[in-house]
């Protein structure tokens, strides 16, 4: 690759196979988790090969909640007495799945919110690796994997996020995330794209999908 390239892992964690637990506090399945997984899984092998550097996140929150948002704070005054919002619960809950486990030489971040470069080292780990480009893979795709992508964005770095290897609570959800992350010029693409050597990650500068209803996608591929 012309450019560093780092791979930023977001919160691919055991609480995501509580779905007891996330039902309770209304939350749905994750979108095609399993296969989400694999890809997620397959992309961290091909960037440890390819010599990209890998930072997982791990969304933690104290148990007592001290540290959590205000909205986060009543989710958990108005749960079911044996509930606990999804980050505030055991060690497990907050470990990332064996799955995705981290290997030797990549660096493991806690976050507190979601976005990955707030109050932590994130930035100071991608300067000092001489990082330029980003992607943003994992959980949740019109969340974490969104908020932190904006803020790369804004701290001029270049921002990927593999299609493939992201999901979020439905399909719609995630693909408007996507959408959302498009007109911002993040680049969406498979990520067998995105790593490849020559990848110029241009697409970011095409958006004809964007915020149209079929009916309007077939006038413009008739101009």
């Amino acid at each position: 690759m012309t450019s560093r390239t780092a791979l930023i892992m977001i919160d691919m964690q055991n609480m995501y196979l509580q779905q007891e637990r996330r039902s309770a506090l209304g939350w749905p399945p994750i979108w095609e988790f399993d296969r989400v997984v694999a890809e997620c899984a397959a992309l961290l092998a091909a960037a440890r090969d390819a010599g990209v550097p890998v930072i997982y996140t791990r969304q933690t929150s104290r148990v007592d909640g001290a540290d959590m948002t205000p909205s986060m704070r009543r989710l958990l005054r108005d749960a079911p007495a044996d509930e606990s919002p999804i980050g505030a619960e055991e060690e497990w809950g907050s470990a990332i799945l064996d799955a995705v486990a981290p290997a030797p030489g990549d660096i493991v971040m806690e976050k507190h919110r979601w976005d990955a470069f707030f109050q932590t080292d994130l930035d100071q780990i991608l300067r000092n690796l001489d990082v330029t480009r980003l992607i943003v893979a994992g959980l949740q795709t019109n969340v974490c994997v969104e908020t932190t992508s904006r803020t790369g964005m804004m701290k001029n770095f270049d921002v990927a996020v593999p299609e493939d290897a992201v999901s979020t609570d439905g399909e719609a959800l995630h693909r408007a995330a996507l959408d959302s992350l498009r007109v911002l010029y993040v680049e969406v693409a498979p990520w067998r794209e995105l790593l490849a050597p020559d990848a110029a990650w241009e697409r970011r500068f095409t958006t004809p999908g964007y915020g149209r209803q079929p009916a309007d996608m077939a006038t413009i591929v008739g101009r």
